[in-house]
């Protein structure tokens, strides 16, 4: 798949991805709004009902009021001759005031009944002017108390009832306040901060009073939030969902391009390898052909210099192929290793003696420092050998041409977590820049050299270090600085005799 095709439906799965998430913030916003204005209108809704049930209770204390004193209205007298005169005393519509005298000679329960019925009159007649009653009573009403008027404990009686039919059965707080904002009594709970602006309702009592006397019940939600996110609690599988999907298609596309930069190492690495090869199998061929060249069969000297060409370049050819079949270890879980007892300091010491040509063959000095007193490890020993070969070749590489190569191997035995021996490979090299070495250990990733092209590789080197450290039962590390040299340091435990 092209590069470009992989970043095309990144794109549109990007913009896909923001569209839906998009969509799910602004149905979860209307939703909150949503249940926000139901919320506000059921309690709107009950606080009016409260204010109208208080308004009632008013009435009816006036009402109840009126009845007690329409009845002492009635003043029965007996007289001498046993009959009975009843005085009663009312006021029209009209505000003429009435006294009016009943006579006769009626009996007691008689006497009862037609003051019933006298009453029962009055009160129908009151009641057919209710309206201009009720406005007179609740006018009268505003000198009374606020405290006997709304009594604390029928107003949250009535809140809890009302709300709890208008389905709001969340806790809440109330106080009642004049129009000044004083407050006059309030709940035990009564404590609202700034924050809770959002969850306060404010509700007139007794609208009818005169303005300079009004009061308000205020009340407010502590759970209202809890509250409005519980409704709509149900949108938080789907973010989930939606974030798994997020994280699967960024690992998608990860991998997706991780996969294209190895698919691309490995042409490089197969370029690479076609040339590497191609050089000493051409040498190899032509040397061959000088062979059969009479002349050439003469000069023992010719003879003599052929045969080293076949040999050098038969090496190299093999070193080669030892390279590339070190990639297939990459491939399995775990390699099949010989381990035995060897003295690191012992193979380090050969090892810096055999390549102690090749570094003077650049001008280069290499040195060994063996301080490490047990040096005993368990390793593979042509394994072992290889990753110490390879960080030494790297050196030479890597060389800086200015300045003749400084090569410096060293042990020395340190205690972290257990006995161990630490192998230190120091150079004067190029170096490395900081992001380079989180990667040089991946397999196939190479340093870029610059301009300098004489440096050949396939990028497993660091890669098959690593990997068989770590299959020794050991760590690497390595610290670098671009034109002053590099530093790796391999720990192994020691085995003890």
């Amino acid at each position: 798949m092209k590069k470009s095709t992989i970043w095309f439906l990144t794109i549109i799965m990007a913009l896909t991805f923001i569209g839906l998430l998009y969509v799910q913030i602004m149905y979860m916003n209307n939703m909150k709004k949503m249940r926000d204005d139901q919320f506000a209108e059921g309690v709107k809704r009950s606080l009016y009902a409260v204010s109208t049930r208080l308004e009632q209770d008013e009435t009816k204390h006036y009402l109840e009021e009126d009845m007690a004193t329409m009845a002492t209205q009635f003043i029965p007298r007996t007289n001498a001759d046993g009959s009975v005169d009843m005085n009663y005393n009312f006021t029209t519509s009209d505000g003429t005031n009435y006294d009016l005298t009943l006579k006769g000679s009626i009996d007691k329960p008689k006497a009862s009944s037609s003051m019933r019925e006298i009453m029962r009159g009055k009160y129908l007649y009151q009641k057919g002017l209710l309206d201009e009653v009720i406005f007179n009573i609740i006018t009268q009403s505003s000198n009374r108390p606020i405290s006997e008027r709304a009594d604390s404990a029928e107003v949250s009686s009535y809140l809890r009832s009302e709300l709890d039919n208008n389905g709001l059965t969340i806790p809440f707080e109330f106080a009642v306040v004049n129009r000044v904002g004083g407050i006059v009594y309030r709940s035990a709970g009564y404590h609202p901060t700034l924050s809770d602006e959002n969850s306060m309702f404010i509700q007139t009592l007794f609208p009818n009073d005169p303005k300079n006397k009004m009061y308000y019940l205020k009340v407010y939600f502590p759970t209202k939030s809890d509250y409005i996110f519980g409704s709509i609690r149900f949108m938080i599988p789907s973010f989930i969902f939606t974030f798994i999907l997020l994280v699967t298609f960024l690992c998608t596309i990860i991998l997706a391009f991780r996969q294209k930069k190895l698919t691309e190492m490995k042409n490089d690495f197969i370029n690479n390898m076609t040339h590497e090869f191609k050089t000493p199998i051409s040498t190899i061929s032509l040397a061959a052909q000088m062979l059969n060249d009479g002349a050439v069969l003469k000069s023992p000297a010719m003879l003599s210099h052929i045969s080293t060409v076949i040999n050098d370049e038969t090496k190299r050819l093999r070193f080669q192929v030892e390279k590339v079949l070190q990639m297939s270890m990459f491939d399995r879980q775990k390699a099949t290793l010989r381990l035995q007892h060897v003295d690191a300091n012992v193979l380090i010491a050969n090892i810096t003696s055999t390549f102690k040509l090749k570094v003077e063959k650049y001008g280069g000095h290499i040195e060994a420092v063996l301080d490490a007193d047990d040096s005993t490890v368990n390793v593979d020993e042509m394994h072992f050998t290889n990753v110490i070969f390879n960080l030494l070749d790297n050196a030479v590489k890597y060389r800086r041409e200015e300045e003749p190569l400084q090569l410096t191997v060293s042990t020395r035995n340190v205690s972290h977590n257990g006995e161990k021996i630490e192998i230190t490979i120091r150079d004067n090299g190029i170096g490395m820049k900081r992001e380079d070495l989180k990667k040089i250990f991946e397999k196939f990733y190479r340093v870029s050299t610059g301009n300098r092209h004489d440096v050949k590789g396939f990028g497993l080197g660091l890669a098959y270090v690593k990997k068989m450290v770590g299959e020794l039962g050991g760590e690497i590390s390595v610290d670098s600085e671009l034109n002053v040299g590099t530093k790796f340091i391999i720990t192994l435990p020691i085995t003890k005799n």
